[in-house]
């Protein structure tokens, strides 16, 4: 840490540490040179000067005009450091004092009257807002969330609330952390208790502290900076049990949705997505499509008497559908409510998003369509040409054209699936781009198109 760094840590302005710094290193200036080597007006130099002098840092000269020194900058620090703690003894002394008046019975009687109550604060820099953080892990004794968003695990690996964190958790104490994984803070995971689960999520943008169902610690404003001391950061801290549970509900949905860290890491250190892939295998009531598929007709409104006779008919009729249905069609899948052609999209998406990863270290994008359509024709999928209008886009071909045959699997849908996830992927983080998927010639080198198309395009 710095020498400027550290007077700001006292609680010094900026501009009351670059007076103190310019007057250590060439005393004895005037109000005027100050102001101009700081970029400042007079008058702003002259107030940052009065606190200084009232502080016992600076000194000004008799003189007109008056002239002003500073201490050395290990002097000042010593200085402020030793008033900070003359301070801190006389509000301790006072607080004991004061304190010794207030009966036990009255404490009693105003917590409970406010446990039931919400309340709420607000925290203001990043180092007031861990230090609750290390609050709540020391008074944690069942579970504790933490949302870290991208750099979160930064900030609290820099703060001492990461060992009260790691000493709940040694103790029993529940721990999870969702984050948005970094390659440049991945290392910092390594320094948490074996026994907090770690997850990974990448829609997480959000940081924020949930403690026993009770506590709530929500950021409002992080430094975009990732490595700034966080001055700007401010929190809103509840104190709300049905509010901590709409949290932890909310909380359990985003840990059900995310990656556990050991499989999420290998994006960054063998360069794979090795996350598991969820499909969605149909849409609709299944209990409607099997009925369907075994002509099962809703039951009765009332009991009937028992009838042998049609008891045996209706098995014989649901066994003899069951036969069908066993025997290996595709068809029959669909039949069940299966859509084939929407599982394997998405597993083309997949395929696609890891392409494009696997490509993300080229920046141009022209360079990037070109060695994705030398992949695309490598493998032996099609063809895949670009064009520039009436706006670029990309024109598909296949090698396994689409069928309309209920019993052929629908292969060109995990073809087409991959150019999907391919360019969503890479143009996603990219500021007016929309890809949009029209039909094309339909040839067998044109069948359909996927346009890129500018935020000036669509709004003209």
């Amino acid at each position: 840490m710095s020498w400027d760094e550290l007077l700001a840590e006292t609680g010094l302005t900026e501009r009351e540490v670059r007076s103190v710094m310019a007057l250590s290193e060439k005393p004895k200036q005037r109000a005027s040179d100050l102001a101009k080597s700081l970029g400042t007006t007079r008058l702003d130099a002259y107030n940052s000067l009065s606190r200084l002098q009232e502080m016992g840092i600076v000194t000004a000269t008799a003189d007109r005009p008056m002239r002003f020194s500073s201490m050395r900058v290990d002097q000042a620090v010593s200085h402020i450091i030793e008033m900070r703690s003359t301070q801190l003894d006389r509000l301790k002394s006072g607080f004991e004092e004061v304190s010794k008046n207030i009966k036990v019975s009255e404490k009693n009687n105003t917590s409970q009257q406010n446990s039931d109550e919400p309340r709420f604060a607000v925290l203001k820099e990043r180092v007031h807002i861990y230090r609750k953080l290390e609050q709540m892990a020391e008074s944690c004794e069942e579970e504790m969330v933490l949302l870290l968003g991208r750099f979160g695990i930064l900030h609290l690996c820099r703060s001492p609330a990461l060992a009260a964190v790691n000493a709940a958790a040694a103790k029993g104490v529940s721990i999870r952390i969702v984050a948005r994984l970094e390659k440049r803070t991945l290392r910092f995971f390594s320094d948490l208790h074996n026994d907090i689960e770690v997850r990974h999520s990448d829609d997480l943008d959000s940081q924020g502290f949930l403690q026993d169902n009770t506590d709530v610690v929500q950021f409002l404003h992080v430094e975009t900076n990732p490595v700034g001391r966080g001055k700007e950061d401010a929190a809103l801290v509840i104190q709300s049990e049905p509010f901590a549970v709409a949290q932890q509900n909310l909380i359990d949905t985003i840990w059900e949705e995310s990656v556990p860290l050991s499989i999420a890491e290998t994006r960054f250190t063998q360069d794979r997505i090795h996350d598991p892939l969820k499909l969605t295998i149909g849409e609709g009531s299944f209990l409607d499509s099997i009925r369907d598929a075994l002509d099962v007709t809703d039951l009765p409104d009332e009991d009937l008497p028992f009838n042998p006779d049609s008891f045996f008919e209706a098995g014989s009729k649901v066994n003899a559908a069951r036969v069908e249905l066993s025997k290996g069609r595709l068809s029959n899948l669909k039949l069940l409510g299966i859509n084939l052609n929407l599982m394997l999209r998405q597993v083309g998406n997949r395929v696609g998003q890891e392409l494009a990863f696997s490509l993300r270290g080229i920046e141009d994008n022209i360079e990037f369509l070109n060695e994705m359509m030398d992949w695309w024709e490598y493998a032996g999928l099609g063809s895949l040409q670009y064009g520039i209008e009436p706006t670029f886009h990309v024109k598909v071909g296949l090698v396994h054209l689409p069928d309309d045959n209920p019993d052929v699997l629908p292969m060109w849908e995990l073809d087409d699936g991959i150019i999907q996830g391919a360019l969503e992927t890479r143009y996603a983080s990219e500021q007016g781009v929309r890809i949009r998927r029209e039909e094309g010639t339909g040839e067998s080198d044109d069948l359909w198109r996927y346009h890129m198309i500018l935020q000036e395009d669509i709004n003209e």
